[in-house]
């Protein structure tokens, strides 16, 4: 057994293989995971209870129209985001989170006190105020949520990280959900409760307590958090919210990637808070379904983003896949637009239907499942979208990154809001805010991988990777995250760039015969991922200089740069001999190169056929195949002979093909 076949076996019997949920019994996590899921439980818990009362009691708050207070309270839930957003991203760069977490947990304290003599005196005001402050305690608490996570996270736990914060948000809106409308709901089949001459009903008290519980609760879990130590303890903090506010968009706007992440995030949540907005009105006046009702639409809904936020570690292999994004995309629109026709085919109802009496009805299961996989494809496209924002800002100010992100999601949810409002002023249903919501959604979900066009070839590198192979990954770690490097393989079939694409935890600029981009498809992936078009001396002198030198900008620019040194397609499956363009480029730009080998694509559906005699025929493997991507040490620039990199290419190849 080769050195290399016993580093291999090593890898794959050691690797680490532990699941996302050992997170949960770590301190490190744990704490601040609990801390984060009581806020979001207690943000429902009151919002929920709220809406509740005014949709169903409406007579009990004077001046209050029950058509459009769900998207008024959402609009003034995230109105301080807009306000304070930037603010509260320079204070988390400054004090320790842990410390901040602290504060925060108390102050929601002293909030839901309010909220609770609101409930109890049926105060529209009051609850007006309460639902401002809450915003303001989740303004200040979510830049120290995710600008905590990298800190305390490795880079291969950020998605398995960010994913069980979405899925524990989206389980505490559940829970949220069901203790704030059975608490609401308590007492309001009661003919008095809807008066507004007698006092609050029992669900009022009910609610205004579990607030203050709650809150509590979140209080004494927030003091497990370990302390987590300021990025930018020197940090001179600008009062002035609104210069504070354009420096961290344009801090944000720096990183190209970064900020069109930040709109596509920000997209999201337009959607979500359109669909969550509308439940409540969705379930009265569509499905003529009573409060119990929008319980359960929430739990498809919750359910759906948990579970495609949790899949997103396995669909990645702990990697920040942004190829996931476009996948989420596509599913949110095809099940909107699903649920706008669902939900145009529902029968008649003779009165407000409890739960059982909903789910005995065939054509709502249809809603549910729409509403569920919507969600679930929400999860694929939000998890690697915040893991991606989180590892490329640079630690110094990532909490204002995060603030500049909590500032562009208010003011698209503001923009949500008023879209449902004048929609419902002029006439549109649900049904018709659903269709535009998911129709916008194909409108600027094509707009945003036009301007980042690594979103959607990762996507396409995923899909044609995950539908015709199986691979198995070897010390794939030993690609560089970071910095300038050369990466040599063999060239075995026509999608060998796709595979190391889709493997890769980074962009690569690919050095490709410059025939590849003649053809259609191929041309126009590898155009928009910046290969490099190489062409032989005897060719095209003048392609093979310019291939040369845009190798050595890429390089001193820390990208990194893969060529096939073998120069063409294998036709027999065994490796050819490398040709010398890799030693020009090191003689150029010295950087490490690192060997890796491609095994089982020989033969597959991308290869080329085999030459046996006069005969040619494909090797046969069926539609599928089995392949490993083996990585190797990186190699010092000077010694990366043509002959070294082939013998280690060979090594990590074996004998199998």
């Amino acid at each position: 057994m080769s050195a290399a076949q016993r580093d291999e076996r090593k890898a794959l019997n050691e690797g680490d293989h532990a699941s996302q949920f050992t997170l949960l019994r770590q301190r490190r996590f744990a704490p601040f995971f609990w801390t984060q899921f009581l806020g979001a439980m207690n943000d429902n818990v009151f919002k929920i209870g709220f809406t509740s009362l005014v949709t169903y009691q409406a007579a009990r708050f004077s001046g209050v129209d029950p058509k459009t207070v769900a998207f008024l309270i959402s609009a003034i839930f995230i109105l301080p985001f807009v306000l304070f957003s930037a603010t509260s991203g320079q204070v988390a760069d400054k004090y320790d989170k842990a410390m901040l977490t602290r504060w925060v947990k108390t102050f929601e304290i002293a909030v839901m006190l309010i909220g609770a003599a609101g409930f109890w005196m049926h105060s529209a005001p009051l609850l007006y105020a309460c639902t401002f402050l809450m915003g303001v305690h989740s303004t200040v608490f979510g830049p120290v949520k995710y600008a905590y996570l990298p800190q305390r996270l490795t880079r291969d736990e950020l998605v398995g990280g960010n994913g069980l914060v979405e899925m524990g948000t989206f389980v505490a809106i559940l829970l949220g959900t069901i203790v704030g409308g059975v608490a609401a709901g308590i007492g309001a089949m009661d003919p008095a409760s809807a008066r507004a001459d007698v006092g609050p009903p029992l669900g009022a008290w009910w609610l205004g307590g579990m607030c203050i519980v709650i809150a509590l609760v979140g209080r004494v879990a927030s003091a497990f958090v370990p302390p987590c130590e300021p990025s930018q303890p020197d940090l001179r903090i600008n009062w002035n919210p609104f210069s504070e506010t354009w420096r961290n968009l344009r801090l944000a706007h720096g990183n190209r990637t970064v900020f069109l992440s930040l709109l596509g995030i920000s997209w999201l949540w337009f959607v979500g808070a359109t669909f969550l907005a509308s439940f409540f009105n969705f379930a009265k006046d569509v499905m003529s379904a009573d409060p119990d009702v929008v319980t359960v639409l929430l739990a498809m809904f919750s359910l759906g983003i948990g579970l495609g936020s949790l899949l997103c570690e396995r669909l990645s292999r702990r990697r920040i896949e942004v190829g996931l994004v476009p996948l989420g995309s596509i599913g949110m629109s095809v099940f909107g637009i699903d649920l706008f026709f669902a939900s145009h085919a529902l029968p008649a109802a003779p009165h407000l239907l409890s739960v059982g009496e909903f789910l005995r009805v065939a054509a709502h299961w249809r809603v549910l499942a729409d509403l569920f996989l919507l969600a679930m494809f929400g999860g694929f496209y939000s998890v690697p979208l915040y893991a991606l924002i989180q590892s490329r800002s640079t630690p110094s100010h990532r909490a204002r990154i995060i603030a500049a992100n909590n500032i562009l999601n208010s003011l698209f949810m503001i923009v949500s809001a008023l879209m449902a409002m004048a929609l419902t002023s002029a006439g549109v249903g649900i049904p018709g805010i659903f269709l535009t919501t998911a129709l916008l959604n194909i409108v600027v979900a094509a707009y945003i991988y036009t301007l980042v066009p690594e979103f959607l070839l990762r996507f396409v590198a995923w899909v044609l990777v995950h539908t015709f192979y199986r691979v198995r990954l070897v010390h794939a770690e030993r690609i560089p995250t970071e910095g300038a490097a050369v990466l040599v393989c063999n060239h075995v079939s026509y999608v060998d760039a796709i595979v190391i694409m889709a493997e890769s935890p980074r962009p690569i600029r690919f050095v490709m015969d410059q025939q590849i981009f003649r053809s259609p498809f191929a041309g126009w992936v590898f155009r928009h991922a910046k290969a490099i078009p190489i062409a032989p001396a005897h060719e095209d002198p003048a392609a093979l200089a310019a291939a040369y030198d845009a190798c050595a900008a890429a390089l001193s620019e820390g990208d990194l740069v893969c060529i096939f040194p073998e120069g063409k397609l294998t036709r027999t499956g065994d490796m050819n001999p490398f040709r010398r363009g890799v030693a020009e480029i090191l003689r150029r730009t010295p950087v490490p190169v690192v060997p890796m080998a491609l095994r089982g694509l020989w033969g597959s559906v991308f290869s080329r056929f085999a030459e046996t005699g006069q005969e040619r025929r494909p090797l046969r493997r069926g539609l599928t195949s089995r392949l490993t991507l083996a990585v190797g040490e990186p190699i010092a620039a000077a010694d990366a002979t043509v002959e070294r990199l082939q013998e280690a290419v060979a090594e990590l190849r074996g004998a199998r093909r």
